[in-house]
């Protein structure tokens, strides 16, 4: 069949549409292709960075953390106190810590009356404490130890003549929580009655309701010697006496 120049025109130009047609719809679906593209890789985008990491499922409970509590402050420790003493009684404790033994015994003075010198130093405390001599106790100081008095030389005699003269309140073993340091300790060793031993107290210990007595003296020679002991083990069934000088 042969087409006339007119038709082989219309013919044309329809072609020709048509192909601009279908042109422009394969841009259009390739534009919304890319669009659809970018936002898609931009959703993905969004989610990986916004989405939380996966965590990983723990195997097994944490150890516990032990928590040590603060350490307390140690207890202070109070040191022992003692109570404070007069110039007369340090200046007599001096004395006595300074004679007690037999190689420094005060003999050039006082003399040494063998054995039973106790009283004779107990006498000499008394001295250093500030005690004046008189015409009952009394000692020559010429280093004769028989030169003197019954009173300066004689347990006995020394607790005689202290209750005569009131130099000092009398005290028992039952009566400890009135004995201070620089008081007159004297023993009854058998019980008849009489002072067998003398000596100056030079330490008091308060533990509770107990109270320990220590004194110093001559033959037997001591510094801190206990009552207790004195009248426990070295004299059992003993009794003490104390004299309170003030």
């Amino acid at each position: 069949m042969q087409l006339t120049r007119w038709q082989r025109l219309g013919l044309t130009t329809a072609v020709g549409a048509v192909l601009a047609v279908g042109a422009t719809a394969l841009v259009v679906q390739a534009l919304e292709g890319s669009a659809d593209s970018a936002k898609t890789a931009q959703t993905t985008d969004a989610v990986a960075a916004t989405d939380d990491p996966a965590r990983v499922t723990p195997t097994a409970s944490a150890a516990p953390v032990t928590v040590e509590p603060p350490a307390e402050p140690e207890p202070a420790v109070s040191a022992p106190v003692s109570a404070p003493v007069s110039a007369p009684v340090s200046a007599q404790l001096d004395y006595v810590a300074a004679h007690w033994k037999l190689e420094n015994y005060n003999s050039a003075e006082w003399g040494i009356l063998g054995e039973n010198d106790c009283v004779n130093f107990a006498s000499q405390a008394m001295i250093a404490r500030g005690w004046v001599m008189d015409s009952v106790w009394s000692s020559a100081k010429n280093g004769n130890a028989y030169d003197s008095s019954a009173a300066w030389r004689s347990s006995t005699a020394f607790m005689e003549y202290i209750g005569q003269t009131g130099r000092a309140t009398a005290l028992t073993d039952q009566q400890r929580d009135q004995v201070k340091v620089g008081d007159i300790a004297q023993f009854d060793w058998d019980n008849t009655g009489d002072r067998d031993h003398t000596g100056i107290v030079t330490k008091v210990e308060r533990v509770g309701d107990t109270i320990s007595i220590f004194f110093a003296g001559h033959t037997l020679d001591s510094d801190f010697r206990s009552v207790d002991t004195a009248i426990t083990v070295d004299h059992p069934g003993a009794t003490a006496y104390y004299w309170s000088v003030p």
